[in-house]
């Protein structure tokens, strides 16, 4: 007590800091070095998007059909019909509109885990935004933990964007990961594995087809003279005539000519070789999992989840297309809130998806027959602001 009482104004405590306490232990590996992604992102896009039909239509799904959800602007008082920021997110920039730049920054996010976001501006709003691409993205961690910086790389030429306290360049959106402090972890990382499978047993689809879709037989030699195997050009010239002329869809079912004491023996496929198809489609359920895409909507059989397409459409909806947009208007309203120097909210129109008609229409008749409730309590349980733009009530 008398401590308190004799202490100077030197001893005064300092103006409170928020900060994480941690954030130092996060940069003593080394603030200002960049933090590279664990992973890399270019070749898994080949092999799990360019090169994969299950995970090319599940991320082209997910991206077309979260671009597509209507999203409404409203404060704590009002739905907005027209705002700088609705007309913003409706022509980003001069070579995209709405729908493309929210595609290819919902693939960014599936794809790498890490969506950016580019505002074109000197003051105020941004007069254009641009999505970069997530693999030439780096973060430049700061002493504090947090990103200080972000690095763009295109062909060994460097463009970095300062992180400053208030109005940031750069939207990271990122998916949540464990054991990373600045990147996000994607659903194709976590179906990497599915993604080889599937790939593997595709090209072993292919060998088959190139074999006359059917597997290889054995050639036996019963020289007639004691003789007990081929000779090198023999067996060269055998090769060659074998490589030519009876392997292909081209050459399938032309009989083959043996001579000299040969002997064709066929071998068919035992019940175990014959897994592999399962093994492909249980792969194709794997990555359609990880991407939270009902494996009836890709057509993968085997599936028997829901009872009907409707079904799998609403759950499809309701568990990852709708979590998606929400994070993404969310994360995008709250950047775009620090240059309009307003708090709005962006958020998806739940009254305008059709998949979820039933529900809308479930919603609206339980909360219209509560007689105890009032409107504005109604408005509020249906997420509606308290007051409508021209409302005189």
């Amino acid at each position: 007590m008398f401590e308190f009482l004799n202490r100077t104004a030197s001893d005064q405590p300092v103006a409170e800091v928020k900060a994480s306490a941690t954030g130092r232990v996060m940069a003593m590996s080394g603030a200002g070095r960049v933090a590279w992604s664990p992973r890399d992102v270019v070749s898994l896009t080949r092999t799990g998007f360019a090169n994969n039909p299950i995970g090319f239509r599940a991320v082209k799904m997910i991206a077309e059909a979260a671009a597509a959800v209507p999203v409404v602007l409203q404060d704590a008082e009002r739905r907005y019909d027209t705002h700088p920021v609705l007309a913003l997110l409706n022509r980003p920039n001069a070579g995209q509109g709405r729908a493309e730049l929210l595609e290819a920054l919902f693939g960014q996010l599936l794809l790498t885990g890490n969506g950016y976001l580019e505002a074109v501006g000197d003051d105020g709003l941004p007069l254009e935004m641009h999505v970069l691409r997530s693999d030439r993205m780096s973060v430049v961690p700061g002493a504090d933990g947090w990103p200080m910086a972000y690095e763009y790389s295109v062909n060994g030429r460097k463009h970095r964007f300062a992180v400053s306290d208030g109005q940031g360049p750069i939207c990271h959106i990122k998916s949540f990961h464990p054991q990373d402090d600045h990147y996000g972890l994607s659903a194709l990382q976590a179906a990497a594995n599915a993604v080889d499978v599937h790939n593997a047993a595709s090209r072993w689809s292919k060998a088959l087809l190139d074999n006359a879709a059917r597997p290889s037989g054995a050639i036996v030699y019963r020289g007639a003279d004691g003789q007990a195997s081929l000779s090198a050009d023999q067996y060269d010239r055998l090769l060659s005539e074998m490589e030519t002329q009876h392997q292909g869809a081209r050459n399938a079912g032309r009989p083959m000519l043996l001579e000299g004491g040969l002997d064709w023996k066929p071998m068919g496929f035992s019940p175990s070789d014959m897994e592999f198809q399962k093994t492909k489609e249980a792969a194709a359920r794997e990555i359609a999992i990880a991407f939270g895409v009902p494996p009836m909507l890709l057509g993968i059989p085997g599936d028997a989840t829901y009872a009907n397409y409707q079904e799998a459409n609403r759950a499809f909806y309701r568990l990852t297309v709708l979590p998606l947009v929400t994070r993404v208007t969310s994360t995008i309203a709250d950047w775009l809130s620090d240059f309009t120097g307003e708090r709005i909210e962006l958020r998806p129109d739940l009254d305008q998806i059709p998949a979820l008609s039933a529900e809308r229409d479930a919603q609206w008749r339980r909360v219209g027959e509560a007689a105890f409730l009032t409107d504005p309590e109604k408005r509020a349980l249906l997420g509606l602001p308290a007051v409508e733009v021209g409302d005189a009530r």
